[in-house]
């Protein structure tokens, strides 16, 4: 079905959206996840199809996908490639697990290496390094509940978190019938985080870097990032600085402008940045407490409004704005046995 012809609340319904000549989109849903779908992008033509992103690694995903791609007359033993925007489990996982049935090439940002090495190490839990950062923001029982969730799960699986086959570069890759896309490398959601610009076309295959209704979270991975927040800002000026495309995001519906929508985004960590500066001035100390002070998500939650899982995350990137702040000179920083408190410049 046409893309044209879809509601803005139709991005999660199941089936194939033809979103451009040669360029399909099926959304996948989610495990439990407020998300409820990612969109995987399937390119035609050529020799085989290509995918861009491929779902979480469940049943019912797996069973969408052979669905859809049943729709454009192929199976998934025909894909020839998976472009992988960034690692996080509903971008990689599925790729990975396919790989090992029908030998498809997964191709993933060089920027994610350190986080999947980390994982494959014996032993290591996911998220230790997150639960350190948030006794360093002054989170200490967030931590330890976070931590008593760890401490009874499974390790990694070293299977799930394969290493790709190649490491994408900031070059250019040739997918379908010759269609040529530039891997832009967008640090800030995940180190790696890359997107794929078919210039020609006039489309960006934005994974998680440009959302068209949320912002995307910062920094969550297993190797921390010291500056996620300028690192985002920065990738958002390079993708304003090339021409405008249609948005086509990992979640959410297809929008016309790029542009449009990495405007928004600037305004809102402008704005963010702010607000965190007058918590500061108003007596907080902590990232815990600045965060404690702000709202969250579109309707404006306190932080004890927040499950643990979407608390840490709103710690963690009240910590990477703190930071912001203070590598701008518009904040101090004082470490007082291990904990990092903010105050004026």
């Amino acid at each position: 079905m046409s893309e044209q012809s879809t509601g803005r609340g139709e991005w999660t319904v199941p089936g194939v959206f033809d979103v451009s000549p040669g360029v399909h989109r099926i959304p996948l849903p989610l495990p439990n996840d407020g998300l409820r779908a990612v969109n995987v992008y399937v390119l035609t033509g050529g020799d085989g199809p290509v995918l861009i992103d491929s779902g979480w690694a469940i049943q019912a995903a797996r069973e969408v996908l052979t669905s859809g791609l049943a729709e454009l007359g192929c199976t998934i033993a025909d894909v020839r490639r998976f472009l992988v925007t960034h690692v996080h489990r509903d971008h990689y996982q599925q790729a990975v697990t396919l790989r090992q049935e029908f030998g498809t090439r997964v191709s993933l940002g060089a920027g994610e290496r350190p986080s999947l090495e980390l994982l494959r190490e014996p032993g290591r839990k996911p998220l230790q390094q997150q639960v350190e950062a948030l006794r360093a923001l002054g989170a200490k029982t967030l931590a330890d509940l976070v931590a008593s969730f760890l401490a009874g799960d499974r390790e990694i699986d070293e299977l799930e978190w394969a290493l790709p086959d190649d490491w994408l570069e900031a070059g250019q890759v040739t997918a379908g019938d010759g269609r040529a896309l530039d891997v832009v490398p967008t640090p800030g959601h995940t180190r790696g985080h890359v997107v794929f610009h078919d210039t020609a076309a006039k489309l960006l295959f934005a994974g998680d870097h440009v959302l068209p209704t949320i912002t995307p979270s910062i920094g969550f991975e297993p190797v921390l990032s010291p500056n996620p927040v300028g690192d985002f800002l920065a990738s958002l000026a390079v993708v304003r600085g090339r021409p405008d495309a249609m948005l086509l995001p990992a979640h959410g519906p297809v929008t016309p402008s790029v542009h449009a929508r990495v405007d928004e985004l600037v305004a809102h960590h402008g704005a963010r940045l702010d607000e965190t500066e007058r918590a500061v001035a108003a007596g907080a100390t902590t990232a815990y407490d600045v965060a404690g002070r702000l709202r969250w998500t579109r309707r404006q939650k306190s932080l004890a409004d927040l499950d643990p899982f979407n608390q840490m995350l709103a710690v963690a990137e009240t910590g990477a704005h703190l930071e912001l702040l203070v590598a701008q000179g518009r904040l101090s920083v004082l470490v007082e046995e291990g904990m990092r408190r903010y105050g004026p410049e």
